[in-house]
């Protein structure tokens, strides 16, 4: 009787380790799915903002220091542009910011009518640096394990900051784009 109560505990101790790697998987596959919802939806804004050179100032919403405004969750910002470019090409400006901001709250998919296709907390911000004439173009959004704070990484990485309850769940995708002047 005791042998089989003994088997009974080490089958069940083995099973609960089982049971917490699955529970480890299962957040590490979340993660990686997020991850690549992000760096997709980066992607697509890098091409719409090369699409609309000419209006490229418009794309700017962000103040690099502190990393709002942003789009995306929890974002009421109504973009507008009067300032560059055509008003065809600052219409397009909007257009693509408003689809950006959409994309980010999780438009892409829906379930019973709510959005759900983006990654949790997402937010989307883009600055504009006159001295180096560069664009920064980011994605924070909320991981479900602590890593390393993305600050301590790159200073520059301010979009979401202090949005996530501790920074070491603060997940960001950024990427920099230089638009030509061309004569």
């Amino acid at each position: 009787m005791i042998e089989v109560l003994v088997t009974l505990v080490i089958i069940m101790l083995g099973l609960m380790g089982l049971l917490a790697m699955q529970l480890r998987s299962h957040q590490a596959e979340l993660e990686s799915y997020q991850r690549s919802q992000a760096l997709i939806l980066l992607s697509d804004f890098v091409a719409r903002i090369n699409a609309n050179r000419k209006a490229a100032r418009c794309y700017e919403l962000t103040d690099p220091a502190a990393g709002s405004p942003y789009l995306g969750y929890g974002s009421n910002l109504a973009p507008s542009c009067t300032s560059w470019g055509t008003a065809e090409l600052q219409a397009q400006a909007v257009a693509d910011l408003t689809a950006w901001d959409a994309l980010l709250k999780g438009a892409a998919e829906t379930l019973d009518g709510s959005s759900v296709g983006a990654m949790i907390g997402a937010r989307g911000c883009v600055s504009y640096d006159a001295a180096g004439d560069l664009y920064q173009i980011s994605i924070a959004w909320q991981g479900l394990i602590d890593t390393t704070d993305p600050v301590s990484v790159d200073a520059a990485l301010t979009c979401g900051k202090d949005l996530y309850g501790s920074e070491t769940r603060r997940r960001i995708v950024s990427t920099t784009l230089r638009i030509a002047d061309l004569k």
